[in-house]
Order: C-alpha cells, then sequence, then structure tokens
C-alpha cells in the first residue's frame, strides 16, 4: 500500500508566516484559497493560460494554478489580498480599476492588477502598446481591455505625481 508523503515548508503570504504540512502534488492556488482563505486569486483554466491566477513569488509573477506550493518554501507570495496601502485603503491601480470601469465580473480583475503592478514596478510610464502586451496572458472576457488599460495608465499617472510629491513633503517636513 502507498502512503502520501508530506512536506512541511514555511510560506510568507502578504507579509504573515505560514508553516503548512502539504502534499507534494499541492498547487500553491489550493493552498491560497483553501487552507489560506485567500480568494482573491481565482481557479480559471488550470493550465497556466488565463492568467487568472496570478500571485506574485518573490516579486516576480507567477501562476498559482501550475505552481507546486512546495516551490515556494521559504519565499514571500504577495497575493490581490496583500497589496492594500498602509492604512489598509486601496492601492491606486485598484481605485483606477474603479475609476475606469475596468471590473465587470471581476474574475480576471486580480491577476491584471498585479501585472499592472509588475509592469509600473519596471516601467513607471508605460506607452498603451507596453501595457497591452504586459498583460496579454492575462485573458478578460468582459470588459474588451480598453478600460483596463486607461486603468492602468491613470494608475501610472498617480503613482508617478505621488512619486514626485513625496520628495517635495520630505523637503518640506526637514525644513521644519
Amino acid at each position: 500500500m502507498l502512503t502520501s508523503c508530506t512536506d512541511a515548508i514555511v510560506l510568507t503570504v502578504n507579509g504573515d508566516e505560514h508553516m503548512l504540512v502539504v502534499e507534494p502534488n499541492e498547487l500553491l492556488i489550493n493552498v491560497l484559497r483553501n487552507e489560506l482563505g485567500l480568494t482573491g486569486a481565482k481557479y480559471g483554466c488550470g493550465t497556466g493560460q488565463c492568467g487568472a491566477c496570478t500571485v506574485l513569488i518573490d516579486g516576480e509573477p507567477a501562476l498559482a494554478c501550475v505552481t507546486l506550493v512546495v516551490a515556494c518554501d521559504g519565499k514571500e507570495v504577495v497575493t490581490v489580498e496583500g497589496i492594500a496601502g498602509p492604512d489598509g485603503g486601496l492601492h491606486p491601480i485598484q481605485e483606477a480599476f474603479l475609476d475606469e470601469n475596468a471590473v465587470q465580473c471581476g474574475f480576471c480583475t486580480p491577476g491584471m492588477i498585479l501585472m499592472a503592478g509588475d509592469l509600473l514596478r519596471r516601467n513607471p510610464h508605460p506607452t498603451e502598446a507596453e501595457i497591452r502586451h504586459h498583460i496579454k496572458g492575462n485573458i478578460c472576457r468582459c470588459t474588451g481591455y480598453n478600460g483596463i488599460v486607461r486603468a492602468i495608465q491613470k494608475a501610472a499617472d498617480r503613482m508617478a505625481a505621488a512619486a514626485e510629491a513625496a520628495p517635495a513633503a520630505e523637503l518640506l517636513e526637514e525644513a521644519r
């Protein structure tokens, strides 16, 4: 008779450390949703083709539906639930998605938001073509992408303005 072999892992998700005992073939998406109650990442296609399950692993986008959780041992995972501001408010990308009506059914939204954040971290001033290229692995069946692209452009503008304002505010604070 074959018996199951389990692994003990440490997984940091959205800043919280979790010690878990998992099966060697357990997928990250299942642990996030079923064990940790983080339902932002969606189980879409199950083959890594739709992007609905996108998370960040050590700061890089990854598809949780095809990632074994044991491969994440000792790593930092960020889901859409983990990108809130320090005050718990919405991230500027989330605000822009709402402002631009880039959310309809919402199934693709968490993956789109994380991919937008990845793009803006790498390129704070992307062109429309660069935005479309970066989100091409995330399928949306509702919005037609135009609202999503506008939202990412608006988030880029807001984040750039906030970054420019931050040094000025720091200088004013130091002068006091």
